[in-house]
């Protein structure tokens, strides 16, 4: 290999392991700050799950008994499986919009006060659970990014061992060029 060519291919290698070093910074920064944005738009909120069954965790949200809502893997238990399970007893399985249409169409004022009483409750149900769905969502975003940011980091080191052995044939000084010459009757010689 060429003196030549050897630095073109340091110069590329230089050149990706900044493009990898970079996006790797960017992907965690992302991670980082998405997990940071959804602990500190949570916390505030003072959502907790119960404490226990008898208090009104759900059995399948144990693993969480009394934990305050500060990931997105907590506000989505929290919003599908406790939420989710309330709104379904309150609604009666069915949704705001049937309890809605039905205060609205009632003539009675005290049926139709009780069903919008339904309606809305329903409706900020649905929207807290919407919020903290949203949470979550982002929370994957995070991970996705985190995960890139490994692969991005396993990449720079990868280039970067590439660049170190590339440097140290410079450093050594020992180039082996191989030339092909073609002789006049077409048959190849090597030299």
């Amino acid at each position: 290999m060429t003196k030549a060519i050897r630095w073109r291919i340091i110069v590329l290698q230089v050149i990706a392991l900044l493009v990898f070093s970079g996006a790797a910074f960017g992907a965690f920064y992302a991670a980082n700050f998405t997990a940071t944005q959804i602990h500190d738009q949570l916390a505030p909120q003072q959502i907790f799950f119960p404490k226990d069954a008898k208090s009104g965790l759900p059995a399948d949200l144990s693993a969480y008994a009394g934990q305050q809502v500060l990931t997105g893997d907590q506000a989505h238990a929290y919003a599908e499986k406790f939420i989710g399970l309330h709104l379904k007893e309150i609604g009666q399985g069915h949704p705001y919009s049937y309890w809605s249409s039905l205060a609205r169409a009632t003539k009675d004022p005290t049926l139709a006060a009780k069903y919008q009483g339904i309606a809305s409750t329903l409706f900020q149900g649905d929207t807290l659970q919407s919020m903290l769905n949203t949470a979550w969502t982002f929370s994957v975003f995070g991970q996705i990014a985190f995960y890139a940011g490994v692969g991005l980091l396993i990449a720079a080191l990868a280039a970067l061992g590439a660049l170190s052995f590339e440097v140290y044939e410079v450093v050594r000084g020992k180039e082996v060029v191989k030339a092909v010459a073609v002789a006049p009757s077409g048959s190849l010689a090597t030299a």
